[in-house]
């Protein structure tokens, strides 16, 4: 167990030695972040066209958001999420399992109360839970 623990943290800390440091990273001012994310002129745009909008049509589009995000909350418990990186959370599962499984899960809920008890009670029975959830998908 403990060589396991010795090769996660020595992992954890190849990781975190090839990031590049704050000082190092130059992000830009307008510009998005991450591909497919508005700029700042989009989103001010975006919002003053709501601020137009008639009531009728706020409340109809905010019916279309909800819509899209049960949808998608469907999506992520078909494991259709492919934004999650399973690598970093099976890490983050055997540093912290119960914060793994929120993260994985999205919410707190009855697996994440489920993993604190268990990591509360002895630590490993917290690791293969949450190990287990996060690599098993469900």
């Amino acid at each position: 167990m403990r060589k396991l623990f010795l090769l996660a943290l020595s992992f954890v800390i190849l990781i975190s030695a090839s990031l590049p440091s704050s000082a190092a990273m130059i992000v830009p001012a307008n510009g998005p972040i991450h591909p497919g994310e508005p700029t700042t002129e989009q989103v001010k745009a975006a919002v003053e066209a709501w601020k137009h909008l008639s009531h009728k049509e706020k409340r109809t589009r905010y019916k279309q958001v909800r819509s899209q995000y049960k949808a998608l909350k469907a999506d992520r418990k078909a494991g259709k999420d492919t934004d999650t990186n399973t690598v970093l959370l099976a890490i983050l599962a055997i540093l912290l399992p119960p914060l793994a499984v929120f993260l994985y899960e999205g919410e707190i809920n009855n697996r994440f109360w489920i993993s604190l008890l268990l990591t509360i009670i002895f630590w490993i029975p917290g690791v293969i839970y949450a190990l287990i959830l996060i690599l098993g998908g469900q």
